[in-house]
């Protein structure tokens, strides 16, 4: 049957949203995509749908989803890539047609490649071959981690001597969130610096500032900071935790993950989750386990780099 592509429109979000959730079906089990998501990633500022996305319909059927975006505003081009197993051949059609895009990209942005990245599950219902046969490769490795909480198991802890925490509820402290996540995370893998407006674009709708917090160490200031959001159906989610380097291994890290389990367990919440590099070199993956997390899923980045070339 014939494979017909289009952009993708905001409205398209309910027939994206189903296709993720069957992926996530096959993929972890259980559909964990919520619509709200979906909608942020489509009525984003800086989407450009009309040359940034694809979607691949067989029979009438939403069968595969790309979405191409551009953070670094020069090589590095990021992608996301969603098919139903049984419809490898509209996947790859839209694999290449996101490959066409992140090279005439890179050629906007002045660029001389594209330095393409896109997220996989390690057990993807795309045909990975089709992706080698491309010249991609994975070359790094990121654990989702989860955790049951429970009100008796996990009470809000009382901070450490000189250490305190503030929310985020003030427009001045959110400034200053950005300011120390953006520090935290400048020397981590594939980190591409994001202005207080381009971040609060990214993170869409539905932020709770009381559940943002500022660390502060008597002496040093502030010193780090942890974003999280009780938005996800599927669990509380830690979406950014970092700590400046002067002030790591001072236990800080530490009892901002303790208060959010505590914070969110009193809300109610049975699991909360976050997603952290393998590579990472400041210990974070072994202070999550440390605290009791276990891989939930597991996530490679593939990387493909093309010359830059702007379409005929």
């Amino acid at each position: 049957m014939p494979i017909i592509v289009r952009p993708a429109a905001p409205e398209d979000a309910p027939v994206i949203c189903d296709l993720l959730n069957a992926v996530d079906v096959v993929e972890l089990g259980r559909p964990e995509t919520d619509l709200a998501t979906v909608e942020s990633s489509l009525i984003h500022p800086e989407a450009d749908l009309e040359r940034n996305s694809w979607l691949a319909f067989e029979d009438g059927a939403l069968v595969a989803y790309g979405l191409l975006w551009d953070d670094s505003g020069a090589e590095r081009i990021d992608a996301d890539h969603y098919v139903l197993p049984a419809h490898q051949e509209a996947g790859e059609r839209l694999l290449g047609l996101l490959q066409t895009r992140a090279a005439g990209r890179a050629a906007e942005n002045g660029a001389e490649r594209a330095v393409v990245h896109l997220s996989l599950n390690t057990a993807p219902t795309m045909d990975t071959s089709r992706l080698t046969r491309r010249g991609w490769r994975t070359v790094r490795r990121y654990h989702v981690l989860t955790r049951p909480l429970s009100a008796a198991a996990d009470p809000v802890p009382g901070p450490p001597t000189g250490l305190t925490l503030r929310d985020c509820t003030a427009e001045a402290d959110r400034r200053r969130a950005h300011e120390l996540l953006q520090e935290s995370f400048a020397e981590h893998f594939d980190h591409q610096r994001r202005t207080y407006r381009q971040w609060l674009d990214d993170l869409g709708q539905g932020i709770d500032w009381s559940l943002v917090w500022i660390a502060s160490l008597e002496g040093a200031g502030d010193v780090g900071a942890a974003l999280s959001r009780d938005d996800r159906a599927a669990m509380a989610w830690i979406r950014s935790l970092g700590v400046r380097k002067e002030a790591r291994g001072r236990g800080v890290a530490g009892h901002l993950l303790r208060h959010a389990f505590g914070v969110y367990a009193a809300r109610g919440r049975d699991t909360i989750g976050l997603g952290v590099d393998t590579g990472n070199t400041t210990g974070a993956l072994r202070l999550y386990t440390a605290h009791g997390m276990t891989l939930h899923f597991a996530v490679d980045t593939w990387e493909l780099t093309l010359p830059a070339a702007t379409p005929a």
